[in-house]
């Protein structure tokens, strides 16, 4: 688990509390804590001046009563607690997985519980709303997906995707609606070429005529 971890564990940069202007950055390493402050003034003698830079082992950081009281004052309580975490040896593994790596342990999850899942950090909500979680799971979880629909979900989005043809209603099963070839094809059409997305699906027939042609451009 300890490759997981890279030379820095965690990097944080803000603007101080007014009225001072200062801008700050923190820095947790594998052995350090490094505070660096810029002043921000109009006055010359602090125009391209260097950064104050302070630099602290782990165990150093802890106990100093100053430096935590000016993190907890520019980065607020949060980032104190998850600072002292790391100092002491406190490290979210999960957080670090590989993105491929999380969908896979996601996909043992039931999508009703997806919203939970969201909930857990910013990392996740991400993750929980990104193209790749929804691609993955229209094709992984959704039978009645094939490769002829590949195209219409690249043009919809895989997210629309689902929930246009295989959601019902709000139990976030990936139970298909009925929707057959001449359906597909059909909403495959009302991307076209010329940009027109029509009110509801042309007529299979017009569209399997379009289809068989390749005369319809996915966009």
């Amino acid at each position: 688990m300890a490759s997981l971890l890279g030379k820095e564990l965690f990097e944080i940069n803000g603007q101080g509390p007014p009225p001072a202007k200062d801008f700050f950055q923190l820095i947790v390493t594998k052995d350090e804590v490094i505070w660096k402050s810029w002043r921000i003034s109009v006055r010359i003698e602090c125009r391209g001046a260097p950064p104050r830079e302070v630099k602290l082992s782990h165990q150093d950081f802890t106990s100093h009563k100053v430096l935590k009281q000016q993190v907890s004052t520019v980065f607020g309580h949060r980032i104190l607690d998850y600072t002292i975490s790391l100092c002491e040896g406190e490290f979210d593994y999960l957080e670090r997985l590989p993105d491929e790596l999380l969908l896979r342990i996601m996909s043992y999850i039931q999508l009703k519980e997806t919203p939970i899942v969201a909930g857990v950090s910013k990392r996740f909500r991400k993750l929980c709303n990104s193209e790749k979680f929804w691609e993955h799971t229209v094709r992984n979880r959704c039978a009645e997906f094939t490769s002829d629909m590949e195209g219409l979900a690249n043009a919809m989005g895989w997210r629309k995707t689902f929930f246009t043809f295989f959601h019902n209603g709000g139990s976030m099963q990936q139970k298909p609606k009925e929707h057959n070839t001449e359906f597909w094809i059909a909403t495959l059409y009302k991307y076209n070429s010329n940009g027109i997305c029509h009110a509801g699906p042309a007529s299979p027939e017009t569209c399997l005529s379009q289809y068989e042609k390749k005369t319809y451009t996915v966009i």
